[in-house]
């Protein structure tokens, strides 16, 4: 099976669009994307003047009938009516039971910012009163949480005040209450951010992300979480920016980064059959610029949906055929 996988041919571009054409605000950011318990597809990110500007908020669109519909601020940095802050980094997620979430924080800049959520029961036409995540909390910082049996939602964290750390937040009733990992990883040798979470074998997690050091992180747990290893550099090149990675259907693994040590392009993908050694695969962005701040889900018809920030103007969606293997005797 191994090697019928690997044999399997590259992902293949589908469809590629904007999720707007006119631009609601001046820039925009940090995209993330989701498909709700309906099938349907939804997206956010961050938009306003320019990052950290007090007038950005969390904009939001959802796919229906082939085209993304004009998009809404669903959530501002305003919690008391009085002094606005900025929005950053919101991250839709939908739970098998229970609504859908959706995760942002909120501040002057990482090193203040803090965790917010609202819940959403009809694919979000309508959202929740915001709620604060308790002190110290951000919820998942960029890319989605992993739901573990039984319901427990692992929370791919980190943090930027004390030097950039990793850490995972669980939470067993839908963002009510909270329990924390700690950090794990001394940011004096890997300084690392922004996890995203796969599932390796049973009882496995891989964890890998950003870093300063030119090249993407990996830590494992052979516990579901409960305890993790040492922090180490895969051999794939991170040029301090965002990526994604997510478990496929068929037993693989995919990975959207920029391959590059110093620049946010090319923007590329690519497959692994272990979660450890990835092979590149196709590019869906080489131009000047940048293209960044990947997020991936691979829907229950079996595509794979990106959405990425574009030379922060814009949000691109692309959809990918990645040519699903089938069970063989």
């Amino acid at each position: 099976m191994l090697l019928f996988r690997m044999l399997l041919p590259p992902p293949v571009i589908i469809r590629s669009e904007f999720i707007f054409d006119v631009l609601p605000t001046r820039a925009c950011h940090a995209a993330t994307i989701s498909e709700t318990k309906s099938g349907a597809l939804v997206a956010a990110w961050f938009g306003g003047t320019a990052e950290s500007k007090p007038d950005v908020g969390i904009w939001f669109s959802r796919l229906e009938g082939g085209q993304w519909r004009k998009p809404r601020e669903v959530a501002n940095g305003n919690p008391d009516g009085v002094k606005r802050f900025a929005c950053y980094n919101p991250v839709l997620f939908q739970p098998k039971k229970g609504p859908l979430m959706l995760f942002y924080k909120v501040g002057t800049g990482p090193q203040t910012w803090w965790g917010m959520m609202k819940t959403s029961v009809d694919d979000g036409d309508h959202w929740s009163n915001p709620t604060r995540l308790p002190s110290g909390y951000f919820g998942p910082i960029k890319n989605h949480p992993l739901e573990l049996p039984g319901g427990q939602i692992l929370c791919p964290s980190s943090s930027e005040d004390h030097g950039w750390r990793v850490h995972f937040e669980s939470t067993t009733d839908l963002g009510n209450t909270w329990t924390t990992s700690g950090t794990l990883n001394d940011p004096m040798k890997i300084g690392a951010i922004q996890p995203s979470i796969l599932r390796i074998g049973a009882f496995g997690l891989r964890a890998i992300g950003r870093t300063q050091q030119g090249a993407i992180f990996a830590i494992d747990s052979k516990d579901l979480g409960d305890t993790w290893g040492a922090m180490r550099l895969l051999d794939l090149p991170n040029p301090n920016a965002g990526t994604d990675a997510i478990g496929l259907k068929d037993g693989r693994y995919l990975l959207v980064f920029n391959d590059s040590t110093t620049h946010r392009t090319p923007l590329a993908v690519a497959i692994s059959a272990d979660g450890e050694h990835w092979d590149r695969q196709l590019t869906l962005e080489n131009a000047k610029g940048e293209f960044s701040y990947p997020t991936v889900i691979q829907t229950a018809d079996g595509l794979v949906h990106v959405v990425y920030t574009w030379q922060r103007t814009h949000i691109r969606h692309v959809v990918l055929d990645v040519h699903q293997s089938q069970s063989v005797n």
